[in-house]
């Protein structure tokens, strides 16, 4: 049983950073694809980056520039340093890892971006 679970959420003033982290259990983590999606209040889950089993990266444009995720193929860890965040980066971050047609979801963590 493949299990994700995701840490590093909280409450973040704007312009100010936090970092996710995702591990996982099983075997298969360094095959797969792994990636970060959140989802808003009122809206629906959208993809904020991936990382393939070859360490490429992908971002969406809203998060280019700030947001970095990177890999650790021994700990089986994927993580997102999130950098000048804004009101709107608030939304549940999900870690999701997948390949062949199969998908594995967290159960997400929370962060706020508020004065």
């Amino acid at each position: 049983q493949v299990q994700l679970v995701e840490s590093g959420g909280g409450l973040v003033q704007p312009g100010g950073s936090l970092g996710l982290s995702c591990a996982t259990s099983g075997s298969i983590f360094s095959m797969y694809n792994m990636g970060w999606y959140r989802q808003a209040p009122g809206k629906e889950r959208e993809l904020v980056a991936t990382i393939d089993y070859y360490g490429v990266t992908n971002y969406a444009d809203s998060v280019k520039g700030r947001f970095t995720m990177s890999r650790d193929n021994a700990k089986k860890t994927v993580y997102m340093q999130m950098n000048d965040l804004k009101p709107e980066d608030t939304a549940v971050y999900y870690c999701w890892m997948g390949r062949y047609g199969v998908d594995y979801w967290g159960k997400g963590t929370l962060v706020t971006v508020s004065s």
